[in-house]
């Protein structure tokens, strides 16, 4: 019987397409690539090739490399079959998790200080997030490893930089907005309500 295929499953079947690698060669990858949208398959990076082994869709080949024994996974044409057959499928609604958020949307429940700290952090984190993303993306123009695929990867990459570089943008505009709040219930003069009617008319402007 053929265990549940999930997103991460097709997601490695893609990789496999491309060349055999080892799971540490494919950790590597991952963290490359599909680490910036797709952060689960790191977690299922040992268990989801044998999966697709025991599927017949992927090989194992034992071997070593000196005295260390290494597993190298490649795909079989059952799995190049069920990958294109996947890309057919509706995809799955797009979803996201920001906990930070999470915390900014209740800072009510604490202290200015505790948001602001909130705020910096969420700073701090996507200005290494978007300087990790311009060094990957750097070496992949440098020295990219799969020269026929750049159109795709310029295709993907640039959403992720935009969505980046919009986070680091509104956690820097919200950490300047909540510098002059009294407190966390009271936001001074700031006009909220002027704020959301702006951004309904973006989104209104935005779909026509």
């Amino acid at each position: 019987m053929t265990s549940p295929r999930t997103t991460t499953s097709y997601a490695l079947l893609g990789l496999l397409g491309l060349r055999d690698w080892t799971t540490y060669e494919l950790a590597r990858q991952v963290q490359r690539s599909l680490h910036w949208f797709w952060p689960r398959a790191e977690r299922k990076l040992y268990d989801e090739p044998k999966r697709l082994v025991a599927d017949g869709l992927a090989t194992a080949t034992s071997g070593s490399t000196g005295k260390r024994p290494r597993t190298v996974y490649g795909i079989t044409d059952a799995g190049r079959t069920e990958l294109a057959r996947w890309l057919d499928e509706p995809s799955a609604a797009r979803s996201s998790e920001f906990e930070a958020l999470v915390k900014v949307f209740f800072a009510d429940a604490g202290t200015l200080d505790q948001l602001r700290t909130t705020l910096d952090r969420i700073v701090a984190e996507s200005v290494q997030r978007v300087s990790d993303l311009a060094d990957n993306v750097d070496v992949g123009v440098a020295d990219p490893a799969f020269p026929t695929r750049m159109h795709l990867n310029a295709l993907a990459v640039r959403l992720q930089v935009e969505q980046e570089l919009t986070v680091l943008r509104w956690a820097r505009w919200a950490r300047a907005q909540v510098d002059s709040w009294p407190s966390v219930h009271e936001p001074d003069d700031w006009d909220a309500t002027g704020s959301l009617a702006t951004l309904v008319a973006e989104c209104r402007a935005a779909v026509g």
